[in-house]
């Protein structure tokens, strides 16, 4: 197995397919997966002739179960020792819901060079939790809840959320797949119970404002109008408007979950979107 060791010591797993002098894309999951549920797009793009890369964040998948460092300022650290450790240079970067966020908060910070584009699909900017400052958004009771249902029973708690809402799979007329079910529920079990929980105040409440306005790169932003994880209105269209160079598209009707539902939409449309 790939991995590389950060500083404090933590082993982050990784995969890197496809020729090592090819344009290479960075793959960022979401909560609480792997490198794994980027299988479809790796193909997709490993066929087109690219170098195709994703990580398993600390203390999910195959990386080291670390005691602490569930943020985002340590997550941004761990793609950086990645990205340093492979020489990357104008990559890719695309990131799903958690994953989108840690996107936009490591290309923030990235070392000049490093970063081509990015791609934040129903990703979790600017900001997930309710407040003043964001009364568009959930309240706090909403991840609260979450956190409830992972420490009484994250076993079932891991068959619930892609039986449902991550999918779409419980809005009527949906085509289940229950290999989508099962293969969510495998990568996060494979991870460990104190990061996702941790990471759950992550991805809610990290407030990625100022790192959308300090991006300079071109920005795709892709979202579904019926996610039911991080609900459209108060994410997508308001990332795109801070971005310095952002394109919003938007999917009538698709899920959370659509890279995984509807791949043979959304791979097109980042690929033109990398060759544009």
């Amino acid at each position: 197995m790939s991995s590389i060791t950060t500083n404090d010591g933590t082993e982050i797993f990784y995969k890197d397919w496809g020729p090592r002098d090819a344009q290479p894309i960075v793959f960022h999951h979401g909560w609480p997966l792997s490198a794994d549920d980027w299988d479809n797009q790796m193909l997709y793009f490993l066929a087109q002739g690219f170098r195709v890369i994703a990580h398993d964040r600390r203390g999910h998948g195959r990386s080291t179960q670390t005691s602490g460092g569930h943020e985002m300022d340590t997550y941004a650290a761990d793609v950086a020792a990645l990205a340093d450790a492979l020489d990357l240079k104008n990559a890719f970067h695309v990131g799903h819901s958690t994953g989108g966020g840690e996107v936009v908060h490591y290309v923030a910070r990235a070392k000049p060079g490093r970063v081509g584009k990015a791609v934040i699909v129903g990703a979790v900017p600017p900001v997930m939790v309710k407040s003043d400052k964001n009364p568009g958004g959930l309240p706090i009771d909403v991840f609260d809840g979450l956190r409830s249902a992972l420490v009484a029973n994250r076993a079932q708690f891991f068959i619930d959320v892609p039986s449902g809402p991550f999918y779409g799979f419980n809005r009527p007329g949906a085509k289940v797949s229950q290999g989508l079910i099962d293969n969510w529920w495998r990568q996060g079990m494979m991870g460990a119970a104190n990061a996702h929980y941790e990471c759950i105040k992550a991805f809610s409440e990290t407030d990625f404002t100022e790192d959308l306005k300090k991006i300079d790169v071109p920005v795709l932003v892709l979202h579904g109008t019926d996610d039911q994880i991080v609900p459209y209105d108060d994410s997508a269209p308001l990332s795109a408007k801070l971005l310095k160079n952002g394109t919003l598209k938007s999917y009538d009707g698709l899920p959370h979950g659509m890279l995984s539902t509807h791949p043979e939409i959304l791979n097109p449309d980042m690929l033109a979107f990398f060759k544009g």
